[in-house]
C-alpha cells in the first residue's frame, strides 16, 4: 500500500492513502539506515492488520524535489509571503528565500500580504520596481478584506504549494480565507518586538480539494549560505545571470563580483538594485566564511553536484573522507614499523 506523509509528530508519520488515513511508525530497517523522512514522502506501508489504521513504513520512494528548510519533499511550488507591514517587509529576508528557491530549481511566487494598510503605497512601488524586471510572479493580498485571494487560489490549482515567511506575516491567515472550514491558528505580532509569534508548529500538508494542496510551515528566518562556494552565489542572482549572458563573461572565472577588475558585474553595476546587491554581499560573505571553514578543518569532500544555469555547482559534504581499508592497513604497518 503506498501512501504520502502529510503531516509527522513526535515519532508518528501520518499518511494518506487510497483507503484512508494511517497513523505509521518507521520500520527498525529504516531506523538503523537512519533514513531520512519528511513530510511530502511518498512511502510504502505494511498494514498491522486488515481492521487498523496504524501500519508501518517499510520504504521511502524516490523524491522528485525536495528543499531542506522547511524539510519537505514532492512540492511543485513555492510561495513566499512577505507582510507590507507589522512586521516590516525584509527585502534581505525575502531575497534569501528566493535564492534558496533557485537554488533548488523552484519557481517561486511572491506574495505580499495586509494589503489593506493604509500609507505603504512606496513600499508597493519598490517592490514591483525591484522584482517585476527579474520575472517573478508577485500578488498582492489581504487576509483580513479578501482582497487578491482569487488570484492566490489560481497560482494553488493543480499543485502542492509550500508556503514560506517569517513568523507573523499572515500565512494560516491566508489558508483560512481560502478554506474557512479549517481554521487554523492565528496570532497577531508582539507588540514587544514588533515580530511574528510563531502559530504552526511543524509542517503540515492540508488537502484543499481534489487537485490543490498546500504545505502550512513554521516561520522561520535563520537561513544561512553555509553550504555554498563564494564563485556560485552570482548563479541565484537572476539579475546577475542576465548580465553575464547579455556582455559576457567576466574575466576571470572565478570572479566574486566584489571588487575585481574585468569584472563584467561591476561595469553594469546599475542593472542591479541596491538592497539586492547588499544581500548578494551579505550572501558572499556567509560562503567565503563556509569556504575558510571547509578548506581548514580538512572535511571538504566533493560528494556529487548539480546543474545550475548550465553551470555545474560541486555540492560540499560535511562527512570527513573515509580512509580505505588498504590504506588504514598500510598505515598501521607504517606505525609498527617505525
Amino acid at each position: 500500500m503506498k501512501g504520502q506523509i502529510f503531516k509527522i509528530h513526535s515519532d508518528f508519520y501520518y499518511v494518506n492513502t487510497p483507503q484512508g488515513e494511517y497513523e505509521c511508525k518507521m520500520r527498525d530497517v529504516l531506523k538503523k539506515r537512519k533514513d531520512s523522512i519528511v513530510t511530502g514522502d511518498f512511502v510504502e506501508l505494511e498494514q498491522i492488520n486488515e481492521n487498523s489504521k496504524q501500519a508501518f513504513i517499510a520504504k521511502v520512494l524516490q523524491r522528485n524535489s525536495y528543499i531542506p528548510r522547511p524539510k519537505v519533499a514532492n512540492i511543485n511550488q513555492v510561495i513566499i509571503v512577505s507582510a507590507i507591514k507589522e512586521p516590516d517587509l525584509d527585502f534581505e529576508q525575502l531575497n534569501r528565500y528566493l535564492c534558496f528557491c533557485e537554488y533548488y530549481n523552484l519557481s517561486p511566487v511572491l506574495c505580499f500580504n495586509k494589503n489593506d494598510l493604509e500609507g505603504e503605497e512606496h513600499i508597493i512601488a519598490d517592490i514591483k520596481r525591484i522584482y517585476e524586471p527579474l520575472n517573478y510572479n508577485i500578488i498582492f493580498t489581504s487576509a483580513l478584506e479578501g482582497n487578491g485571494i482569487s488570484d492566490f487560489k489560481n497560482y494553488l490549482n493543480g499543485k502542492i504549494t509550500v508556503l514560506c515567511g517569517s513568523s507573523g506575516v499572515g500565512k494560516s491567515s491566508l489558508i483560512n480565507a481560502v478554506c474557512p472550514g479549517l481554521n487554523l491558528k492565528t496570532k497577531n505580532i508582539s507588540q514587544k518586538s514588533e515580530r511574528g509569534t510563531h502559530t504552526t508548529r511543524h509542517c503540515e500538508i492540508i488537502s484543499l480539494d481534489n487537485n490543490s494542496r498546500i504545505v502550512d510551515t513554521p516561520g522561520f528566518s535563520q537561513l544561512r549560505f553555509d553550504f555554498l562556494m563564494p564563485a556560485d552565489t552570482g548563479l541565484l542572482f537572476r539579475e546577475i545571470v542576465h548580465i553575464q549572458k547579455e556582455y559576457g563573461s567576466c574575466k576571470f572565472s572565478d570572479c566574486i563580483h566584489e571588487h575585481e577588475t574585468g569584472c563584467k558585474i561591476l561595469e553594469h553595476r546599475e542593472m542591479i538594485d541596491e538592497s539586492r546587491y547588499r544581500s548578494y554581499l551579505q550572501f558572499l560573505k556567509e560562503a567565503k566564511e563556509y569556504k575558510k571553514q571547509v578548506t581548514y578543518s580538512g572535511k571538504k569532500t566533493e560528494s556529487r553536484s548539480k546543474n545550475l544555469h548550465n553551470k555545474e555547482i560541486t555540492k560540499i559534504s560535511s562527512k570527513k573522507r573515509t580512509l580505505s581499508r588498504r590504506k588504514t592497513n598500510q598505515d598501521i604497518d607504517k606505525e609498527i614499523h617505525e
